[in-house]
């Protein structure tokens, strides 16, 4: 049963060796057991800006993802932590914490790239975690989201032009969250205080586009708008003093800056009551196994040099789902037949009668475990066979 999966702590999903990223199977194997609507809460962000504290937050916990303290990315490709909705019985909160962007070991930026857009196709809630102001320069760094309409195709079309201005790629995004850490200024605007989503919109406003350096400010922000309609926006306090922050996951509330202790809750709390199920086109909701499925499909067309398409992936899941449901509905007409046969027939009429009543509750059973069946594909498939 999927309520009874409680992993004690996180543990890597896509491993990052060598720049090859690599599915951990064992991870997976937790991932498919899991029959409840899955809410995906992934981080993506500057290596050392501090994603995993926050990621053990909605955990609820205070170690399980690698904080590090040095100025070496500590985690590599994304790990995961499946754990019981803290506000929504029957559902399986993940939270995916990624590696940090632009080590500077790495020596180049196509595996961020990625890694960013893995945690894009996988979420329901993107966190893009960033130090200090939304400046040019945390624009520059969100360089990543530009990227996304070459690194990611939304149907198997190659048309790259319809895919950019396909309303289908922006359906499958995630909500759009960005936590700002050790923000120091007031939020306010003209003599006006405003709230810290105000100010995210106000950062998001465009240049008039006369000149190529107003095209380059334009550029991030203009993807942002498009790709993300859904955003909010975080600030955070500085958690302590300077000389502690290296001790800050062992450091307990009342010796953190109480304004950073408030700021952590309330974003906890947005999460745990605006993140939602995580959902395919058609609005079909994503348990572990059909996450594990995506998993599976995006890292596969990565490392085959291909671009992961949402489209394909979608109907890679139906695939499988369907032909399965077809073998459950033809277990349940040998299970219901078996059952009500035990006995010679009086009539070829009663022969038949309950035939009809077993194939309908079989049609029934593959109805109940199919989706997105193209044509009726499957369905036919299932009256083709032979009972």
């Amino acid at each position: 049963m999927a309520s009874e999966i409680h992993m004690p702590g996180p543990m890597c999903l896509i491993e990052n060796i060598n720049e090859q990223l690599m599915i951990n199977q064992e991870a997976l194997k937790i991932l498919s057991a899991i029959t409840q609507p899955v809410v995906v809460v992934a981080i993506v962000g500057l290596y050392r800006t501090g994603k995993s504290y926050l990621m053990n937050k909605l955990a609820g916990k205070k170690e399980g993802f690698s904080l590090g303290s040095t100025v070496q990315s500590h985690t590599k490709g994304i790990w995961m932590w499946c754990l019981p909705h803290p506000k929504m019985p029957n559902h399986t909160l993940v939270l995916l914490d990624t590696e940090g962007l632009g080590d500077v070991e790495k020596g180049d930026n196509e595996n961020d790239s990625w890694i960013f857009a893995l945690a894009i196709l996988l979420s329901s809630t993107f966190v893009y975690n960033s130090i200090g102001t939304i400046n040019q320069q945390a624009m520059d760094q969100l360089h990543y989201v530009t990227e996304l309409s070459s690194r990611i195709r939304a149907k198997s079309s190659p048309d790259v032009n319809q895919v950019k201005d396909s309303a289908d790629f922006v359906s499958f995004f995630p909500d759009f969250v960005w936590t700002l850490r050790d923000f120091s200024l007031d939020l306010e605007a003209n003599g006006q205080s405003i709230t810290a989503d105000e100010y995210l919109e106000n950062s998001l406003k465009l240049k008039p586009d006369t000149n190529q350096k107003d095209k380059n400010f334009n550029l991030p922000r203009l993807c942002v708008r498009k790709f993300f309609p859904k955003k909010k926006c975080f600030t955070f306090y500085l958690p302590t003093e300077w000389t502690k922050l290296a001790q800050l996951k062992t450091l307990p509330d009342n010796e953190l800056y109480p304004k950073f202790v408030q700021q952590v809750a309330e974003f906890c709390s947005y999460i745990f009551s605006h993140s939602e199920v995580k959902t395919l086109s058609g609005g079909i909701q994503v348990n572990g196994s059909r996450l594990a499925s995506l998993v599976q499909t995006y890292v596969n067309a990565i490392s085959s040099g291909d671009l992961p398409c949402m489209e394909s992936a979608v109907l890679a899941l139906a695939q499988t789902e369907n032909s399965a449901a077809v073998q459950k509905a033809l277990a349940h007409y040998d299970q219901q037949m078996g059952q009500k046969v035990w006995l010679p027939t009086e009539t070829l009429q009663e022969l038949l009668d309950l035939h009809r009543a077993s194939e309908r509750e079989a049609v029934e059973v593959f109805m109940k475990n199919s989706f997105k069946d193209v044509d009726q594909k499957f369905q036919k498939e299932l009256g083709k066979a032979k009972y």
